[in-house]
C-alpha cells in the first residue's frame, strides 16, 4: 500500500482554492502599498519670531497592531518676497500614543496633550512649552472618564488668558449596587472587596451607533495653574458638547457656550445624524466670581445655562468673530423639521457684546439661508462637516470653511456681516479641496482626486478691494506624505471626469432642483486598448443624504489599479446639490434613487464608455440597501455585487436599529415623523417590506459577498444574515464574511483591508 504520508493533500484556507489563493497574493501586496499611504486629518499654525510654523496630524494604519498610527510632521514656512512659499519639513515625525488628543494655546506658545485613560488609569493633561513638558495633571475616574475626542461632542477650549481650559467628558461613573454572601450590602462602595461583587445597576440609554459603553458627555474646566478641576452644573438634561470660551469682558465673570442635545428623552442614534434637536447655551464659568452677589440673584438660577438660540431647531458648530462682536453658527434645521438625517444647512449669527450678560432673547440673524434651488453652477448651500476652532481672517467678519459643492469639496469665504459667499478654491478644478488651516490671511489645504493622491496647497490673498478678492495656491513638496513608486505609476495611468447624468422618471410635480441633472464620477484608464472597456464597479454611497466626492480614497484607488474603471453615483438625494433635489428622495427609496443609478450605468454604457456585460456593483448601507435592490430589480445587469452592512430588511432593521426613526422618514416620506411608532402596525410593517429589498430575493441571480460587522447598531447584522441566507436557500452564489468586532464603519484596519481585498478577488473571480 502506498504511503499516505509520501503524497500529502494539498490544503487550502477556508474559502480558498488554488486560483483564488493567487488572486489573494497578488492583490494583498498592492493593497498594502495603498494602504500604507498617509492621511493629513489636522493641522495647526503658530506665528513667531522667525516666521510662521505649521503642525500637521497625520495618521496611517498600523495593521499587525490593528490601529492607525499618528504621528506629527512639523514644517517652517518660508515665503519669499514675491508669492513664492516653501516648506521647511523637520527631519522626522514624532509618534503620538493612541487616544492622545492635542489642542494649541491661542497664542501658539502651550500645547495641550490629553491621553485618555486606559482601564482604570487617571486622564493625563500634559501642557507642553517650546522645549519641555511644563505640567502635568492625572485626573481621577472619580471626576470623569474619557475625554470626548469624536466629531459630534468634542470641544477642547483654552481661555484667552491661557489659564483656564473647559473641556467635554465621559461624567464619572454611577456607583452600583453591592451584593456579598449575605445578600445586598447597604452603602455605596467604590472599591474592590473581597466576597463581594457589584450588581449591573440601570439601563442607560446612549446616543447609539459608536457610542456603546460612552458615559453622558458633561462639561469640565480645569485651572492650568493648579489642575484643579471643576464640573460646570446645571446641565442634567442635556448632553452637552462643542465647548467654547465666550470673550471675556473686564469684570470677573467667564462664560462658556456650548451645545446641548436633549437627553431626557427617547435617545436616538446620533453618529451622522444631523436631525436631533439642539442648541446654543451660555453658563458661567465654575471658576468665575460673580458680580450679582448684591443684586439678589439666586445662587442656583445665576450657575443655570441660558438658551441663547431659542427661535431655531437646531444650532451647532460655535465660533466667535476676533473682536467678540458676533457668535457665529451652523444649524441643520432643515435636517430637524424633515426629519432626513442630513440636510442643507444654514449659517446665523448673534450679535454679542462681553459686557452684557447672555439672553434667552437674543436676535438671531440669518446670515446665508438654506438654498432650495441652486442655478447652474452656483453656490449650493452649506454642507459643512467641520469648521476650524479659527476660522477668521484678519478683519474679523470674513470666515473660511470647506463645503460640498456637487460631487467636490471646495474653500469658500463667507463675509457673516452681508453674507456673501465666494469660492476661492479654484472654480475650474473637479478635484476636492479641504481646509487645514489659516496662517494669518493665508490658508493651508490639502488638494486630492481619485487619480491622485493628497497634496498640500498654499493659499495668499494676493489682491483685495471692497469687491472682490483673488486667491493664488502653490504647490507644497511633501515626501513624508507620498506613496510608494508602483502606486504612484499605477494611478499615472488613471483619469476621472464628473458626468452629468439627465434626470428620467415617470414622477409628476417634480420640483425644479429635482428635475435637474444629477452627477456621477467616472475614474478609468487614460487608454484603451483595441476599444474594449475595463470591467466597471458602480459604486453607491450610503445615507442616502451623504455624498461621494471627487477626492482621493486609497480602496477605490486600489480597486481602479487592478484593471476596472469607476462610476461612482451621487443619485438624488445626496448633499451638495440644494434642498429640493436633496427632499425628492424621502418617500421614494427603492425606486428613484433605484432609477437614477440604473439611467447612470445606460448613460455610460450609451457614451461607449462600460461594456454592459462586465459590470459589478458596490455599495454600504443604503448603499448596500441600492446593491441588493439592484440585483433584485435587474437581475440580468450585474455580474457581482458585494456590500459592506446593507439594509435589506427595513421590518428587521425599524425593530433593531439606532435609528428607526431614518425607517420612517425615508419610507414615508413628509408623513413618516407624524407617524413615527416604537410599535409598528401590521401596515406600517407592510410598507417597509414593500420598499426592502428582500421583497425582491426570489428574482435575485448575482453573486454576492456580504462584509458584515458584528458590533453594528446602526443596521445591525441580522438584517444582512437575513438576507444572505434567503438567498443561498434558493441556491444563488453567495459569501459572507463578519468580523467580530467591528460597528458599521468596518474600519479598523484589518477588517477594512480584508474587505476591500476580499471585493477585489471576488470582482476578479466573476467579472473578468
Amino acid at each position: 500500500m502506498e504511503n499516505a504520508e509520501s503524497s500529502p493533500l494539498k490544503r487550502f484556507p477556508l474559502g480558498l482554492d488554488e486560483t483564488t489563493e493567487e488572486e489573494y497574493s497578488s492583490q494583498s501586496t498592492l493593497l498594502q502599498d495603498f494602504a500604507s499611504i498617509p492621511t493629513i486629518d489636522k493641522a495647526w499654525t503658530f506665528t513667531s519670531a522667525s516666521g510662521s510654523q505649521c503642525m500637521f496630524s497625520v495618521s496611517q494604519p498600523n495593521l499587525l497592531a490593528n490601529k492607525n498610527r499618528k504621528y506629527i510632521l512639523s514644517s517652517h514656512i518660508s515665503k519669499g518676497s514675491t508669492n513664492d512659499v516653501s516648506f521647511q519639513w523637520d527631519a522626522f515625525p514624532i509618534e503620538m500614543s493612541s487616544g492622545s488628543i492635542m489642542v494649541p494655546s491661542p497664542s501658539g506658545s502651550k500645547l495641550l496633550v490629553v491621553r485618555n485613560p486606559e482601564n482604570d488609569s487617571p486622564t493625563k493633561f500634559e501642557i507642553w512649552g517650546p522645549s519641555r513638558v511644563e505640567k502635568e495633571f492625572h485626573v481621577s475616574l472619580s471626576v470623569h472618564g474619557s475625554v470626548y475626542s469624536d466629531g459630534w461632542f468634542e470641544g477642547i477650549s483654552w481661555n484667552d488668558d491661557e489659564n483656564f481650559i473647559a473641556y467635554v467628558a465621559e461624567e464619572p461613573a454611577p456607583s452600583k449596587p453591592v451584593f456579598t454572601h449575605l445578600g445586598y450590602k447597604k452603602g455605596n462602595s467604590t472599591d474592590k472587596e473581597c466576597g463581594s461583587w457589584k450588581g449591573q445597576g440601570d439601563w442607560e440609554e446612549g446616543w447609539g451607533e459608536t457610542y456603546p459603553g460612552k458615559r453622558e458627555p458633561a462639561i469640565f474646566v480645569i485651572d492650568v495653574n493648579s489642575g484643579e478641576v471643576h464640573p460646570v452644573e446645571g446641565t442634567r438634561k442635556l448632553s452637552v458638547g462643542q465647548v467654547v470660551w465666550a470673550p471675556a469682558s473686564g469684570g470677573l465673570q467667564q462664560y462658556l457656550v456650548f451645545v446641548g442635545w436633549p437627553s431626557d428623552t427617547r435617545k436616538l442614534g446620533i453618529k451622522y445624524c444631523y436631525n436631533r434637536p439642539c442648541a446654543l447655551y451660555a453658563v458661567r464659568s465654575p471658576f468665575s466670581k460673580s458680580q450679582d452677589h448684591q443684586s439678589g440673584t439666586n445662587a442656583s438660577e445665576e450657575a443655570s445655562p441660558v438658551k441663547l438660540t431659542q427661535r431655531i431647531s437646531s444650532a451647532f458648530f460655535p465660533r466667535f468673530s476676533p473682536h467678540g462682536k458676533s457668535l457665529v453658527f451652523l444649524s441643520a434645521k432643515s435636517s430637524v423639521d424633515s426629519w432626513v438625517h442630513s440636510a442643507t444647512q444654514s449659517l446665523h449669527r448673534i450679535d454679542w457684546s462681553p459686557d452684557v450678560k447672555p439672553s434667552p432673547d437674543a436676535d438671531i440673524v440669518d446670515v446665508v439661508p438654506v438654498v432650495m434651488c441652486p442655478e447652474d453652477g452656483c453656490f449650493p448651500g452649506f454642507y459643512c462637516f467641520n469648521l476650524l476652532s479659527k476660522p477668521w481672517l484678519s478683519d474679523g467678519y470674513t470666515m473660511i470653511l470647506s463645503s460640498v459643492w456637487g460631487s467636490t469639496e471646495v474653500i469658500l469665504s463667507v463675509n457673516v456681516l452681508s453674507g456673501k459667499v465666494s469660492r476661492i478654491s479654484p472654480g475650474n478644478s473637479s478635484f476636492s479641496w479641504s481646509l487645514l488651516a489659516l496662517d494669518g490671511n493665508n490658508i493651508v489645504a490639502v488638494c486630492s482626486s481619485p487619480a491622485d493622491v493628497p497634496e498640500i496647497k498654499y493659499g495668499s490673498l494676493v489682491v483685495k478691494s471692497s469687491a472682490e478678492a483673488s486667491w493664488s495656491w502653490l504647490d507644497i513638496s511633501s515626501r513624508r506624505c507620498r506613496c510608494s513608486e508602483k502606486v504612484i505609476s499605477l494611478l499615472s495611468s488613471r483619469q476621472f471626469e464628473i458626468i452629468k447624468i439627465p434626470v428620467r422618471d415617470d414622477y409628476k410635480n417634480l420640483t425644479k432642483g429635482a428635475s435637474n441633472p444629477y452627477e456621477a464620477i467616472f475614474v478609468s484608464s487614460k487608454s484603451k486598448s483595441r476599444n474594449l472597456c475595463d470591467p466597471l464597479i458602480v459604486v453607491l454611497h450610503g445615507g442616502p443624504h451623504f455624498i461621494s466626492l471627487s477626492s482621493f480614497s486609497k480602496s477605490l484607488a486600489f480597486l481602479s489599479s487592478i484593471g476596472y474603471s469607476l462610476l461612482i453615483v451621487n443619485y438624488r438625494g445626496s448633499l451638495g446639490f440644494g434642498e429640493e433635489a436633496l427632499q425628492s428622495l424621502p418617500g421614494k427609496i427603492g425606486s428613484q434613487d433605484v432609477n437614477d443609478v440604473l439611467a447612470a450605468i445606460d448613460h455610460v454604457v450609451n457614451m461607449g464608455l462600460a461594456d454592459p456585460a462586465k459590470i459589478a456593483v458596490l455599495g454600504g448601507s443604503h448603499g448596500g440597501f441600492l446593491t441588493t435592490h439592484l440585483i433584485g430589480q435587474a437581475p440580468d445587469k450585474f455580474a457581482a455585487a458585494a456590500t459592506r452592512n446593507p439594509v435589506c430588511s427595513l421590518p428587521l432593521m425599524v425593530g433593531t436599529a439606532d435609528i428607526p426613526d431614518w425607517c420612517y422618514a425615508e419610507t414615508f416620506g413628509k408623513q413618516g415623523k407624524s407617524m413615527y411608532s416604537e410599535a409598528p402596525s401590521s401596515e406600517h410593517l407592510a410598507a417597509f417590506h414593500s420598499k426592502s429589498p428582500i421583497s425582491h430575493i426570489s428574482k435575485v441571480k448575482t453573486p454576492i459577498l456580504f462584509l458584515l460587522g458584528a458590533k453594528d447598531l446602526r443596521v445591525p447584522i441580522c438584517t444582512g444574515l437575513q438576507y444572505a441566507r434567503a438567498l443561498k436557500e434558493k441556491g444563488t452564489e453567495v459569501k459572507v464574511l463578519v468580523f467580530p468586532e467591528d460597528n458599521h464603519a468596518i474600519d479598523r484596519p484589518q477588517s477594512d483591508f480584508e474587505s476591500f481585498l476580499n471585493i477585489g478577488v471576488w470582482f476578479k473571480k466573476h467579472c473578468k
